[in-house]
């Protein structure tokens, strides 16, 4: 039997403008091709995590100048590579590969000066041994170096090419720094390599390449290199920064030297880290793992500024401004040529001058007074540009330009166009759970006493484990334990290393199962999934047959609605149901409706030990497959769950209101209710559908037997007409919404595997239920804040990084399909300019939306006591000034908080106990929990789609190209909404070129000729570029790939 997945696209939640699992981009991660091209290096399947690049191409740092880094190293080279890089050439701790030892411990070069044989030639004698073919000596053969000044060897770490590694790894000889014979690796010696500190591939074994004979797994072979390994002394590791005091930093961020920010690691590469910029420009990045500090995701951390020198210019934005300059200043020269030309024109001229400039500049000096030789005042829609951008030239101040008459020097470089650098000098709150699934590995060394822990995620250092916590038989059979998933947790991560100390939390399974896979993602992001204590079960009501859960005397002191037509509306699957509604005609033609929330602070007692496990759980977490609930399900599912047929204790909020959405009364208070039916939105879609039906009771849930079918469909369709008028008012003040596509699965009831997919539809039912929780939110946070002013639980959303959305505007402005962002409200309005019902424009729609996206900030909680000005409250999507969450206690501690404070603000309930900075900390814990719940939320869809292609794929479907880069494109899979990155060295391609374009860049990719395609085929791709995507099962579980379909050739 089939199910639904779990969805829950719950209605109350303000509008989903935030994409919370990208958050980790940075602002030159926009998907603009010419950020990407900077920061992305290819690789052969995103799955992977690892990163490559083709040979012969050198690789740009940030501030774009060339670096060769290895094949497949993920990101720059940090500040500590170089020593990574000086033990691999000096051969500490190096494993020769292709080269022969010479027995040495010295590990000297076959045919070097140093060494006992000379062969082949290849040193020419002299007392310094050059080379032949270097440039210090006459002789060039073989081709063996470049011929750059430098004469850097074919095949050595300084060339981006390798070829016939000829290095032994002596201190004498570079070496390259990888295997050849798998690329996909982290650099030797980081913390991050898939391995033991030696050499080894994906499967954990260390590869063994003689050129004497291609048998890795010769005996004799082994031991002598082992020999030779052991005989080698170890390189030395770059030490991290001591951290700084806490005494100097709380002086130094109140001195505004230092930066607080959480720690955002690009997920595609590790060793780029960002925190926010408060002045809102790009983010200030935190190069290479030492500068990183052993910080981790979402680390809270104080970071200081690195030298201007070595901040990053962002070329292109600050070519655009001088561009822009130029332009400016060229129409004000017109502007002042014009004038002299008319004054002069007017005026006699003095002919003793020798030039025109002479002349034109006497005239304005001897007629200063005369209004007919003053220049013309600029036009109004110039003067401001250039009094804001070109202050200098406007006041008659030309710019310091270079000596050499080139581009204007660093100093005059405005710092919006800076992405500033820094380094973290302290972490102020470890936010990151230390925990990480991997797989466990031996090390080589000899005697060693810990096993070496491999996380999966490569943001987080290799761990060592000791030994003993290991399972049993892993020493002698490591092999049997090569597909298994472990949970493994940082202890500690002393500066002098780069592998944390840490222990073996368990062993969850087998890789590629669901279970393991979910249990492992859920230890990473701290969810606590554990059942609930006896202790904490202990503080729930007797629910006995002769003792009934809601005593008379509550029932008494409450406005009683059981007799009204309330009823749910929630997702199929849905079994906690923590909101109703109500609608009554009035019999002056208003309508007095109602928004009914389960009170769950009535049984939820402050300062209870099941009141502190739900406030550190803080959220339920909705997984394809199953709920994480907040609360002990006697709660959530009977006590609390708004069931028909039954009494319930409520929050009650209602108005009298007109047709038109009008707002003429109010009223607020604790209640009982008895919903009469527990509709879905399906059914409620049904009725909106079709207003005219006759709706019989089969085809609708049961209803108590004191209401009809009538009266249900009479409120819903009442309910859906206000909707309208609300949300139309809504949006005609200023409010914005961008829809991210919710994935949807059918689920084998046997297997539990997914068995359909589809993208989950917001519908009018959806939208109104919306309508009447978002006015309930809003309604409730001015009560709790007139009332409470300083302890309100408030919930806001800072406008978009003013960088970022400009990005985008200036992005979609070349790309032909303009927007205007300079508030929420006319964002929403350009962008609705662009729907149309087409395939081709929907998917150009969906594109705008995911780039409009980026930008956004998350939505926060917040104590009103932190922040002092009130404008700072404001909900940049809602567009009002404030705004919380009340409609959801079931699933959302934070609600729990408002329903205290609006028990107390009523008179209605206890006295809250918590004060200021406990509902600060509670506010600042609930965001943390809701960023985690979301990202836990996004795994398990992945995972599910996951499987989903690999039991019913390949899929071939429609998708539309949204990013350019230089060895890939991104592709918005239509049907489903996912993006996926296509590489070309996954394509049989026989060549690829990138067409950089700030504006508009292109990839052309040229097809080989086949066997059904007996000529190469051309294809450009650029952003809305229609093409067809294969989705396949990857190599590694639970993972998929993206390739491109070639086009059919037009002959």
């Amino acid at each position: 039997m089939a199910s639904e997945g779990n969805v829950n696209c719950k209605s109350d939640d303000e509008p989903d403008v935030i994409i919370e699992g990208e958050e980790y981009a940075s602002p030159d991660e926009i998907n603009t091709p010419q950020s990407g091209a900077a920061t992305e290096t290819q690789h052969g399947s995103e799955g992977s995590g690892k990163r490559r690049r083709r040979r012969g191409r050198g690789k740009k740092n940030k501030s774009g100048e060339n670096m060769q880094t290895p094949s497949n190293h993920v990101g720059p080279r940090h500040e500590g590579q170089e020593n990574h890089m000086q033990g691999q050439r000096s051969g500490q701790g190096a494993r020769p590969r292709s080269g022969r030892m010479n027995g040495q411990g010295q590990g000297q070069r076959i045919g070097s000066p140093r060494g006992p044989r000379y062969q082949h030639n290849q040193y020419d004698g002299s007392p310094q041994g050059q080379r032949i073919g270097s440039p210090r000596s006459h002789r060039y053969q073989h081709n063996q170096y470049d011929g750059s000044p430098q004469g850097q060897r074919i095949g050595s770490p300084r060339d981006p090419r390798y070829q016939h590694n000829q290095y032994d790894g002596s201190p004498h000889t570079p070496r390259s720094q990888y295997n050849m014979q798998d690329r996909r690796g982290p650099p030797m010696g980081s913390p991050y390599q898939n391995g033991s500190p030696h050499f080894q591939n994906h499967s954990g074994q260390r590869h063994v390449n003689t050129p004497e004979s291609g048998n890795r797994n010769s005996v004799g072979k082994q031991k002598k290199k082992q020999q030779s390994r052991n005989s080698t002394p170890r390189k030395q590791f770059k030490p991290f920064e001591d951290y700084m005091s806490k005494e100097d930093v709380q002086r130094g961020l109140k001195r505004s030297e230092l930066i607080q920010g959480s720690v955002r690691i690009n997920p595609k590469s590790f060793e780029d880290s960002f925190i926010s910029d408060p002045c809102g420009y790009a983010d200030i990045h935190i190069q290479g793992l030492h500068a990183r500090n052993r910080a981790l995701e979402g680390d809270i951390v104080a970071v200081q500024l690195l030298p201007k020198s070595e901040w990053k210019v962002m070329q292109q934005e600050y070519e655009d401004f001088k561009a822009l300059e130029s332009s400016v200043e060229a129409n004000l020269a017109k502007l002042r040529l014009g004038s002299d030309v008319k004054s002069c024109d007017q005026k006699p001229v003095n002919t003793s001058q020798q030039d025109g400039d002479q002349q034109n500049s006497s005239c304005a000096e001897s007629e200063v007074n005369n209004s007919e030789c003053q220049p013309p005042a600029m036009p109004e829609p110039m003067e401001p540009v250039a009094r804001q951008l070109f202050v200098n030239e406007v006041a008659g101040q030309p710019r310091e330009s270079s000596s050499d008459g080139g581009s204007d020097k660093i100093k005059d470089v405005p710092e919006k166009f800076y992405q500033k650098r820094g380094k973290v000098v302290y972490i102020i709150e470890k936010k990151h759970s230390r925990a990480a699934t991997g797989h466990l590995k031996m090390l080589t060394e000899k005697d060693a006493t810990d096993a070496l822990f491999a996380p999966i995620d490569h943001r987080l250092p290799r761990i060592r484990v000791p030994l003993t916590e290991c399972p049993e038989g892993f020493v002698n059979r490591p092999g049997d334990f090569a597909n298994v998933l472990f949970v493994g947790r940082i202890i500690e991560w002393s500066k002098d290393s780069s592998f944390a100390l840490g222990c073996l939390h368990k062993s969850l399974g087998e890789a590629g199962e669901i279970e393991p896979e979910t249990e492992g993602f859920l230890i990473e992001n701290g969810v606590d999934f554990s059942e609930f204590s006896d202790k904490a079960l202990g503080c729930l009501p007797d629910v006995s047959a002769d003792k009934p859960g809601i005593p008379n005397s509550e029932l008494s002191q409450r406005r009683d609605l059981r007799q009204q037509c309330i009823f749910t509306i929630d997702p199929a699957t849905a079994r906690d149901l923590d909101d109703a509604l109500s609608c009554q005609l009035l019999p002056d033609g208003t309508y007095e409706v109602g928004v009914h929330i389960a009170d769950v602070s009535y049984f939820l007692e402050e300062g209870t030990e099941l009141d502190s496990v739900a406030s550190a759980r803080a959220t339920s977490v909705y997984l394809v497959q199953k709920v994480i609930p907040m609360l002990p399900r006697l709660l959530c599912e009977q006590l609390c769950s708004l069931n028909p047929a039954e009494d319930r204790l409520t929050f009650s909020v209602i108005w009298k209101i007109t047709e038109h959405g009008e707002i003429l009364d109010e009223w607020m208070g604790r209640s009982v209710i008895c919903s009469c039916v527990k509709m879905t939105y399906q059914h409620a879609q049904g009725i909106i559908e079709n207003p005219t039906r006759v709706w019989t009771q089969e085809e609708l849930p049961p209803v108590t037997s004191n209401h009809s079918v009538s009266d249900i469909v009479k409120c819903v369709l009442n309910l859906n007409k206000i909707a309208v008028n609300l949300r139309k008012q809504r949006f005609e003040e200023g409010a914005l919404r961008l829809d991210q596509p919710k994935l949807s699965f059918t689920i084998e009831g046997v297997s539990g595997l997914p068995n359909g997919c589809s993208v989950y539809e917001q519908r009018d039912s959806n939208r109104l239920v919306e309508e009447f929780m978002l006015l309930a939110n809003m309604a409730v946070a001015h009560r709790i804040y007139r009332s409470s002013p300083e302890r309100a639980l408030l919930r806001r959303h800072p406008p978009p990084k003013s960088k970022m959305i400009d990005d985008v505007v200036n992005m979609c402005s070349k790309l032909g399909m303009p927007i205007n962002a300079n508030t929420a409200g006319e964002l929403q309005t350009s962008l609705r300019q662009h729907y149309a019902d087409d395939e081709h424009s929907k998917g150009r729609c969906q594109i705008l939306v995911h780039l409009c996206s980026k930008p956004m900030q998350m939505a926060k909680y917040f104590c009103t006591s932190f922040i002092n000005d009130e404008e700072n409250y404001r909900h940049y999507a809602l567009n009002v000034p404030f705004y919380t969450h009340f409609t959801s206690p079931i699933r959302r501690y934070a609600d729990v908080v408002v329903h205290r404070l609006l028990g107390e603000a009523l008179k209605c309930g206890p006295s809250v106990l918590a004060d200021k900075v406990s509902i600060q900390a509670q506010a600042g814990h609930c965001n943390d929990r809701k960023t985690a719940a979301k990202r836990v939320q996004d795994l398990s869809v992945e995972l599910f789609f996951a499987i989903f292609i690999k039991e019913c794929g390949p899929v071939e479907e429609d998708g539309m190209v949204l990013g350019v880069l230089d060895h890939s494109v991104d592709v918005l899979v239509l049907k489903f909404g996912v993006i996926k990155r296509v590489y070309c060295n996954a394509l049989p391609l026989r060549e690829h070129i990138f067409h950089k374009n700030h504006s508009n860049p292109a990839l052309t990719i040229i097809w080989k000729a086949d066997e059904d395609n007996p000529e190469e085929t051309n294809q450009t791709l650029r952003i809305f570029s229609l093409v067809n995507v294969i989705l396949k099962a990857d190599e590694q579980p639970m993972k998929y790939k993206a390739l491109l379909k070639r086009p059919e050739s037009h002959r």
